[in-house]
Order: C-alpha cells, then sequence, then structure tokens
C-alpha cells in the first residue's frame, strides 16, 4: 500500500498540502507546550482515563497550565469525567477554544462534538466497510486535528488519555516525535500485566520514548470498617519484577472515585484527604520532578 506521499495524483484534493499543512499548524501549537505525556495502557478496563483526569486536575491544583487531549476517538469519556460534557466550543478563526473545567484544566474530545449519547463516530465513506479499512488513518487525522486546531495557549503539560491497544503509541510518536514521556497504567493481574508488558516494550525498545513509570491502579481497597488493606487480584511476583521500572504509585480503589466520574466532579478535589487522593497527588508530584532539569 502506497502512502499518501507516493501518489502520483491527488484527483485535485491536494491532500499533501492539506496534511503538511496541519503538520505545521500542530508543531506551532506544540511550541507553546512545555512537556507532552501520554498515558496508556495497552488494555482497557483499567481505569487509565479516570486516572488522566484526576492527574490533570492535581498537576492543575499545583499551579501548573494543563491541557488534555482524549485521544479515544471512538469511545470518549472524558468529558463526563471532567464536568464540561455540555460545554460549547467556539470557533475562531485561529483555532477552536478547548472547554474548561471548573478548576481551570483545558480538554478536547470528541465528546464535545457529538450531538446525542448514543451518536456513534462514523466515518464518510462509500460505505461503512470502506471506512473500516481506512478507520486508523482517519483516526489519526482526526488526533492530529485536535491537536493542531485547538487553541491550547501557553501550556505547562498536555496529557494524552490514549485509547487501549499496543497500536497506539506509535501514531501519537508520529505526531509528537519529541514526546515527553508515558505512563503506563495496569491492574494486579497478571492478564493486565501480560498486555502492559507490551506496551512497555513498544515505548522504550522501539519508539524509544521515555516512560515516566507505571501505576498500579485499583490496588487494593481500604476496609471501611476496620480499616485494613485488603487485595482486589490475586497474582504473583510483583510489579516491579515485571516491569523492571519505578512505581509512581499503587492507587487502592474508593467508590467514590467512580461516582465522582460519574457527576463530573474531580475526585482529588472533592476527597483531597482519601488514600487514592493522596497518591494521585504523589504521582502527579513524580511526573513534574521527571521533568525537573538534571542540577
Amino acid at each position: 500500500m502506497k502512502t499518501y506521499k507516493e501518489l502520483p495524483r491527488d484527483a485535485g484534493s491536494n491532500i499533501i498540502g492539506q496534511v503538511t499543512a496541519q503538520v505545521n499548524r500542530l508543531q506551532k501549537r506544540l511550541t507553546s507546550v512545555k512537556h507532552t505525556v501520554a498515558i496508556m495502557s495497552g488494555k482497557g478496563g483499567v481505569g487509565k482515563s479516570s486516572l488522566t483526569a484526576n492527574l490533570a486536575t492535581a498537576l492543575t491544583l499545583r499551579g501548573n497550565t494543563v491541557g488534555v487531549v482524549d485521544a479515544d476517538i471512538n469511545g470518549p469519556t472524558l468529558a463526563k469525567m471532567m464536568g464540561v460534557r455540555n460545554a460549547t466550543l467556539e470557533y475562531t478563526p485561529t483555532g477552536v477554544k478547548p472547554a474548561i473545567t471548573a478548576l481551570g484544566t483545558k480538554l478536547i474530545s470528541m465528546d464535545l462534538l457529538l450531538a446525542e449519547d448514543d451518536t456513534p463516530v462514523l466515518w464518510n465513506a462509500h460505505t461503512q466497510k470502506d471506512a473500516f479499512t481506512w478507520r486508523s488513518t482517519m483516526e489519526v487525522g482526526a488526533l492530529r486535528e485536535f491537536i493542531a486546531d485547538t487553541e491550547w495557549g501557553n501550556l505547562d503539560y498536555l496529557l494524552l488519555d490514549l485509547p487501549p491497544g499496543t497500536d497506539r503509541l506509535p501514531n501519537v510518536v508520529e505526531l509528537i516525535p519529541n514526546l515527553g514521556g508515558v505512563v503506563v497504567v495496569t491492574i494486579p493481574s497478571e492478564v493486565s500485566q501480560l498486555i502492559v508488558k507490551k506496551s512497555v516494550t513498544m515505548a522504550r525498545e522501539i519508539l524509544k520514548v521515555p516512560i515516566i513509570g507505571v501505576v498500579e491502579n485499583m490496588a487494593f481497597y481500604v476496609c471501611q470498617h476496620c480499616g485494613e488493606e485488603e487485595p482486589l487480584f490475586s497474582t504473583e511476583g510483583s510489579l516491579d519484577e515485571a516491569f523492571q521500572q519505578d512505581i509512581l504509585g499503587s492507587v487502592p480503589f474508593d467508590p467514590r472515585l467512580a461516582h465522582s466520574n460519574d457527576c463530573g466532579t474531580s475526585y482529588v478535589d472533592v476527597y483531597p484527604d482519601a488514600p487514592a487522593s493522596k497518591i494521585v497527588v504523589q504521582v502527579a508530584e513524580k511526573i513534574q520532578d521527571f521533568f525537573k532539569p538534571n542540577l
């Protein structure tokens, strides 16, 4: 299959010119972003988006200007989790103004462009069967537009919440060659670690992207009656052995976190003294420390 650069003619669509102009806009946008961080898992159901929303809030509460890209084009959730699902995007000659949460975090998501709750994302093609063939390419194009056409302003951090799959990070690296680092999210189950390790290998050995660290989500739960910590999953071997990376934090399970996501409120802001909130804040601090210049 040929790339768009190899096509001798484009039937007057000027596809090469359009993509080049969009890439140039993207690079210009990124000049005002200090640090870019991809948050990935390789497997769904590990709470990656929930962690992204709360890390963004934690970084914001620490005085940073933070933007978030919901890179899951087909299953966007961050607009609801961050309480801006009803926001109306404003279009200006210089780009789209992102939705802004009550605490000041900026967000762009496909969910903000969908008319109804049950509206699926459909790609223009002669048939949807044809659209499936080009879906990955079109998703990359949509993500490129999200970053390039959004008026982010000056950001300390731009977080990208990647959809599940080991193939997602290469797409982001193609768009952002100087990606600052990757946070990998897993849960303490052997199935999750098996898949997530593939993502770690992809990032570290093939794409040469710095790995900031691993977050173990839903690591345990705290009994509300006796205060004892009990595991949610039964596994053999530690995360240190599985990933050979520094663990940024082990976040306990808290049903209030899921409730906060459903209500569009910030868990780390509403429950700052909860054990899970304290760990998320510590992870945010470690992300900041990662980008501090070596003295």
